[in-house]
């Protein structure tokens, strides 16, 4: 690829210009994050960051899907003191303000109060200003293709990357009509690589929901099941409060976001599986946030201390790594005669 050229170029040229000026210190191998979905989960994000900034360990390059195409993002551009300090206040009341839905539009949330929110963090911040190399993962949902965006105003770029489709309408960049990024690639491991990572430290947000993707061999109905709609319309019963109530459900039924979400996970755990056999990060980070779930927004500052938890446990692993390829610089030969 053009971009691991680009910095296996910049490395060497650094090595060599260190051997020539007598510089013995190693040469440090280029860090990438690849930072997955996982919607609330992804406060955990913060965690691991704050983590390896603290123990050294600053990335190069960092992709990320989704919430950790947001979290990257504000890390890339200086922000994640605010990002994390919002976290931090959110309640499940704070919440609603920003729930302004549409039962109009393209998605059941219009977003704009968030996308208000990071523009007014990030201001007009754009990719390829950034002083890392970024890339924010999104899908077009009319094609299926795979868009990774890296250069244009970064609000955007995040935006499209977590609009989940049927919860957030989708964003058009470039003429492209763009949805959230876990469609096609969730824990981005093969874009950072790409980007010029020679270590890839992988955040998977759903490692931990064991029990899914089994096989039940044997099903039917039984007495307990719910009787198929009469066909009958309930006419005005059909309009205004009680409309809302189905969309959203309950704890007896599941509700359209529920839905969505829990179709949402099936499918992104298995897409996971499969990129990550495929292309498996050096270093895999997987913080214990099962319980946490997508829309527990109110419990940041818990979700922030299991990536912090999980971070920590992994260390010894990032560090052998790094050392590992890590370049010893040769001191320069002279060659004069004695």
């Amino acid at each position: 690829m053009v971009f691991e050229g680009l910095f296996a170029r910049k490395n060497a040229d650094r090595a060599a210009d260190a051997a020539a000026n007598g510089d013995t210190k190693p040469v440090r191998p280029s860090i990438g994050l690849a930072l997955g979905g996982g919607a609330a989960r992804g406060f955990a994000h913060i965690g691991v960051l704050r983590t390896l900034i603290a123990n050294g360990i600053v990335p190069d390059v960092i992709v990320g899907t989704s919430i950790g195409a947001v979290v990257g993002g504000c890390y890339a551009a200086g922000q994640l003191d605010s990002f994390e300090d919002w976290g931090r206040k959110l309640t499940s009341r704070g919440m609603l303000r920003y729930l302004d839905v549409s039962l109009s539009g393209a998605g059941l949330i219009g977003g704009k109060p968030l996308a208000h929110q990071l523009d007014a963090a990030l201001n007009e911040a754009r990719i390829e200003t950034l002083p890392i190399r970024f890339a924010a993962i999104a899908t077009e949902f009319s094609t299926g293709h795979e868009i990774w965006l890296t250069y244009g105003r970064l609000v955007d770029a995040l935006r499209a990357s977590y609009a989940l489709p049927g919860i957030f309408p989708p964003v058009k960049i470039g003429g492209r009509w763009l949805v959230d990024g876990a469609l096609v690639n969730p824990v981005p491991v093969s874009a950072a690589r790409a980007l010029g990572a020679r270590i890839v430290i992988a955040v998977h947000l759903n490692a931990d929901l064991s029990g899914r993707g089994t096989v039940i061999s044997s099903h039917g109905s039984n007495d307990a099941d719910e009787p198929a709609p009469n066909g009958e319309s309930n006419g005005r019963r059909g309009i205004g409060h009680s409309a809302i109530r189905r969309i959203f459900g309950n704890r007896e039924r599941p509700g359209i976001p529920t839905v969505m979400v829990e179709a949402f996970n099936v499918m992104q755990d298995r897409i996971t599986r499969s990129r990550m056999a495929g292309d498996p990060p050096d270093v895999l980070i997987a913080p214990k946030v099962g319980p946490v779930g997508w829309f527990d927004f109110q419990r940041g500052a818990e979700t922030i201390a299991l990536g912090v938890q999980a971070t920590e446990k992994t260390l010894p692993e990032i560090n052998d790594t790094i050392a590992a390829l890590t370049t010893p610089n040769a001191p320069p030969v002279d060659n004069a005669v004695k």
